[in-house]
């Protein structure tokens, strides 16, 4: 490897941290240039319009993969920022999801126990694809060395780490339904409608979506810890460990095009005119824009930038941030409860039914919400440090007739879902501030506005995420990389694209 080469991290959302603190741990000159005025990306903090500091857009998450948290010697989040999930019901019976567990009043004995069994089964899964997830992808064709060392671990790992049967149920159900599955699993539909959120959750997907069987066993592989967590403080911790190992960052920084000469990457140009020269570009931005924004068709092939323009990435889910002027009173509700993750999804056809609308280019009539009220630290007079943060789906990128009339039915759509199962909740709303996935696109520069880069359907992921031709980190411009959500192994607070893109990277160089 050759020391000292000059790097170009283009986004500094929490994998180009990641990917820009390996290289610069390994002895690379690395320099991000962020667009925004912050780093961090979506688990950035936000500052809402009444200057509350609020949970990004990724308000709860696994949190780092434990690899990173080591090699980079990153603390683990603090304990007391873990969230259970509480599933809420119109009756008030709601049921909680926490420590590999399900409890409520109406929770049977063979429910309670065939989740513990369900959790673990699906963790064997996890463990048995970790190898690919914390890895370069293989590819299936021209395989070199570390391909074939790869496939030949996965192998070993679902027929000896799974053993027979259990690799006979994983082949079974890995590429169907999570609506089959669970109504084969449980009888309780508000346990399966929670499971089934999870699984559609950041996605344009529906319980009986094909492949939301994968997309659920992904969440669960990113879940190394457990438990999920507040995400507050983690792009601080990034960007701090990042310039503590010599990157240097710059911000308000938004690039224009990447510079191409025959076929090479020789670094970027800003949008303010200034040109920064560099022996590698990697970009932390979606395929979409980079390929097709940044570098330009006239540079790629045409089958790739057709490709490239076909992968499926029109967000479906809003941000609501709320300012508060009193904290709910419910009395199932009390004490710490209110402060763990809400979810609205009381059976898999409430699901259903609230994905089909996007489909039609419609948000949903009874959306599926997730909603997270921050904890109050100061008791003073102030009613701003009340304050709760909701991702609601389903909410289209390409709503038909458009977000601008929308925005305040959409609105008043939510609370009305909210009031039925925290009843006086619309009085308790002073203000609020949507971010629709057209924001979330201008805002977070990412075509379509999807959380993960991208959906995460069997046809774009592993070897074939984000395309056939940069489904290795590589890129058909020499010099160029991917390190972002886009790539393998999508979306998440996992780190893990940066990770595994820095690992290439120093390999190739």
């Amino acid at each position: 490897m050759t020391n000292n080469l000059k790097v170009i991290v283009i986004g500094g959302g929490h994998n180009g941290l990641v990917c820009a603190s390996y290289l610069a741990k390994a002895g690379l000159s690395v320099q991000i240039l962020e667009a925004r005025d912050s780093v961090g990306g979506a688990c950035a903090p936000i500052i809402d319009n009444n200057g509350n500091k609020l949970a990004g857009l990724a308000h709860a998450s696994y949190g780092l993969n434990m690899q990173i948290l080591k090699d980079l010697d990153l603390p683990a989040l603090p304990i007391q920022l873990s969230l259970d999930t509480i599933s809420l019901s119109e009756d008030g019976s709601h049921i909680t999801f926490a420590n590999n567990s399900v409890s409520g009043r109406k929770i049977s004995e063979r429910d309670s126990k065939s989740y513990r069994g369900f959790i673990e089964e699906f963790k064997k899964y996890s463990e048995a694809l970790d190898v690919l997830t914390t890895n370069i992808p293989p590819r299936l064709k021209d395989m070199d060395w570390h391909d074939k060392k790869t496939l030949i671990k996965i192998g070993w790992n679902l027929r000896f780490g799974l053993g027979k049967k259990l690799m006979r149920e994983f082949l079974r159900v890995g590429g169907i339904n999570i609506f089959d599955v669970l109504n084969e699993k449980f009888d309780d539909p508000a346990i399966k409608g929670a499971i089934a959120f999870d699984a559609v959750l950041g996605h344009k997907m529906g319980p009986r979506t094909p492949n939301t069987v994968l997309s659920y066993l992904q969440k669960i592989s990113f879940g190394e810890n457990n438990s999920l967590c507040r995400s507050d403080n983690l792009s601080t911790l990034l960007e701090e460990k990042a310039k503590s190992l010599g990157v240097k960052i710059l911000t308000n920084s938004k690039i224009d095009r990447i510079i191409i000469e025959d076929g090479i990457c020789k670094g970027v140009k800003l949008e303010s005119a200034e040109i920064f020269k560099s022996d590698l570009v990697i970009s932390n931005a979606d395929a979409k824009t980079t390929f097709l924004k940044f570098v330009g068709t006239e540079y790629l092939d045409a089958m790739f930038s057709h490709r490239v323009d076909s992968i499926r990435q029109e967000g479906a889910v809003a941000r609501i941030n709320l300012c508060l002027k009193a904290l709910p009173k419910d009395q199932n509700l009390e004490g710490d409860k209110l402060f763990q993750r809400l979810i609205i999804a009381p059976d898999m056809q409430y699901v259903e039914h609230a994905f089909n609308h996007s489909k039609y280019g419609e948000y949903s009539d009874h959306p599926i919400l997730e909603m997270i009220i921050n904890r109050v630290e100061d008791r003073g007079p102030s009613v701003n440090s009340i304050t709760a943060t909701i991702s609601a789906s389903f909410a289209p990128y390409d709503l038909k007739g458009g977000w601008g009339k929308n925005r305040n039915l959409f609105v008043n759509r939510v609370f009305e879902t909210i009031e039925k199962y925290i009843p006086g909740f619309n009085n308790l709303v002073k203000s609020y501030e949507l971010l629709t996935p057209c924001d979330i696109e201008e805002q977070y520069n990412c075509v379509g506005g999807h959380w993960h880069h991208g959906e995460m359907g069997i046809d774009q992921s592993f070897m074939m995420r984000p395309v056939h031709g940069s489904a290795q980190y590589k890129t058909p411009c020499k010099n160029l990389y991917l390190c972002g959500a886009s790539a393998h192994p999508g979306g998440g607070i996992t780190g893990l694209p940066g990770h595994n893109a820095a690992k290439q990277i120093i390999r190739a160089i």
